[in-house]
């Protein structure tokens, strides 16, 4: 038989243009998180709907948006999976999600720690490049070495994944540390530009902006220590 979805999501990213959606929505109310399913759902589905696309402060080129259903009628063969089973394959998902944005969060920290060592060799000031200042080499100095510990952290992270462990509280760590630590590089990128940081006519403020999503996206800064402290049986 078929099943009939209502309800609305928002931050769906690619929302405003995908042409498949997976949804999940609750199967059996009773069963609580255990009671959710996922289900396939073109576009174009009567009833399905992007209701708009969100503005966002940064990844503008990935698009956000919120989409709603309207007694939307999918058949039985849109199960994706085993019934009920919805929110157990969504965590499993989130672990290589939050790896990824880990990995993505040292990655960008290293491009921007490179550009402003750069910026600090070539601007001068007072006769002399900024970076023979001790104000900004000692800023680059703790970026490179959070930096560092960020890599060797995460690359640690990866092996245990790769081996087929099941590394949850250490992938939680890895983001939490990996995602701040990008933004407190950017920060200190942006501030070694001075005010050509603040403008766009240098990439630091379109970096700043985007390195803000981390400790937010694929689960959030607080989330990931409340994960940390219940796997020591807090």
């Amino acid at each position: 038989s078929d099943w009939v979805i209502n309800g609305s999501k928002t931050f769906i990213t690619n929302g405003a243009r995908c042409d498949w959606v997976v949804v999940a929505a609750k199967t059996d109310r009773e069963k609580g998180y255990a009671g959710i399913s996922q289900f396939i759902i073109e576009r174009g589905t009567p009833g399905f709907e992007t209701s708009r696309k969100i503005r966002k402060l940064g990844w503008k080129a990935s698009d956000t948006g919120e989409l709603s259903f309207t007694d939307v009628r999918v058949p039985a063969g849109a199960l994706l999976g085993e019934e009920n089973r919805g929110f157990f394959q969504i965590m499993a998902n989130f672990v290589w999600e939050r790896l990824i944005m880990a990995l993505g969060a040292v990655s960008n920290a290293q491009m921007l720690f490179e550009i402003a060592l750069q910026y600090a060799k070539e601007r001068q000031a007072f006769g002399q490049p900024i970076g023979k200042f001790q104000a900004i080499s000692h800023m680059l100095a703790d970026m490179a070495t959070e930096i560092e510990l960020g890599r060797a952290f995460t690359y640690h992270v990866l092996r245990l994944y790769v081996e087929g462990k099941e590394p949850v509280r250490e992938v939680a760590m890895a983001k939490l540390y990996a995602c701040d630590m990008a933004c407190r590089v950017a920060d200190r990128a942006l501030q070694i530009h001075g005010g050509y940081g603040y403008s766009e006519e240098f990439p630091l403020a379109r970096a700043y902006r985007d390195a803000r999503l981390g400790p937010i996206g694929g689960g959030t800064d607080q989330i990931m220590r409340e994960i940390i402290a219940r796997s020591y049986g807090l």
